[in-house]
């Protein structure tokens, strides 16, 4: 629950905001919420992460996410996609569901942060082609805050992955978290 004055953000995503693999308070939303009062932020971040959650999945639940919390969040950050890419669901597909949950987010005047997918090395140009511009057009196209690659800097260095190569550690995340708690700040602080 907020403070009367602090800011609520609601990170609504797949297993990589859920926290899959490690304790709740390791996983990224609570590590966001330490970073953000660390920096003097009073901020609540709930956790809407659901792990193994399609885009299409995600788009069926906004609705009930956003009812889920005590007041209109401040900002809601969608890290969604990954499990379309690893499934093989058509980017065509992926687009249209980012873009709905992003259109209702602007229909109900939230702002937005997006942290961005990129297709793995194995899906091929053609796809990769598809997919990966989806976030950057989105923020652009939703004056969304963007932080282009959830896992950069950490997927590639099996020591911050778990054993599934797909999620990050304790110690991931935290990087994670370093690099984007000062744009969570940032957009915040703008709102």
């Amino acid at each position: 629950m907020p403070a009367a004055d602090g800011k609520l953000v609601v990170a609504f995503g797949d297993s990589l905001y859920a926290g899959y693999g490690v304790l709740p308070q390791q996983s990224f939303p609570a590590r966001l919420e330490q970073a953000l009062k660390a920096q003097g932020i009073a901020a609540s971040v709930t956790n809407a992460g659901v792990s193994g959650d399609t885009t299409a999945a995600a788009r069926r639940r906004l609705d009930f996410a956003l009812g889920g919390v005590p007041r209109k969040p401040d900002l809601v950050m969608v890290n969604l996609g990954g499990n379309d890419m690893l499934r093989g669901i058509d980017p065509a597909e992926t687009r249209a569901n980012m873009t709905a949950i992003c259109e209702e987010l602007k229909r109900r005047g939230i702002p937005i942060m997006l942290t961005g997918m990129i297709a793995a090395p194995n899906m091929g140009r053609d796809y990769a082609d598809r997919f990966n511009p989806i976030y950057p057009d989105l923020a652009k196209r939703y004056d969304a805050a963007l932080y282009p690659f959830f896992l950069d800097g950490v997927v590639t260095r099996p020591e911050l992955m778990q054993a599934d190569h797909v999620h990050p550690t304790p110690a991931g995340i935290d990087i994670i978290v370093g690099k984007v708690a000062p744009l969570v700040a940032k957009t915040l602080a703008s709102e």
